[in-house]
């Protein structure tokens, strides 16, 4: 039974060093924080503007180009790696799905492009 217990021990310092550093840090900010908010810390902000109108306000869409724009890059970056990686065993279907799914993103890519989402003014 003791070897049985000693087996666990390394798992119970581990549930305990987790647990105490978890707790650390929940409550670290509580005694760490800058208590004197003034009233630009304290307003909402959302979206590049100031929520201070209706919700049925017009604003820049160049916000939703933006995330089209990183997630056309995150998935390809995502998908890119793994099919790499796996090339030699995937043969010609994988090789034209990828070929297919890079495709789809760069007709998104072009989307962003025509509607000058890549261009700060």
């Amino acid at each position: 039974m003791n070897a049985l217990l000693q087996e666990y021990l390394p798992l119970v310092i581990f549930t305990g060093i987790s647990l105490a550093m978890g707790l650390a840090l929940l409550v670290a900010p509580f005694i760490v924080a800058y208590r004197q908010p003034d009233p630009e810390k304290l307003s909402a902000y959302e979206c590049g503007f100031n929520a201070f109108d209706d919700a049925r306000m017009k604003f820049d869409v160049r916000f939703y180009l933006v995330a089209i724009i990183f997630i056309i890059f995150d998935l390809e970056v995502a998908f890119l790696f793994p099919w790499a990686i796996t090339f030699g065993q995937l043969g010609v279907f994988g090789f034209w799905s990828m070929m297919v799914f890079l495709a789809v993103l760069t007709v998104g890519f072009i989307y962003e492009w025509k509607k000058g989402a890549l261009e700060w003014d």
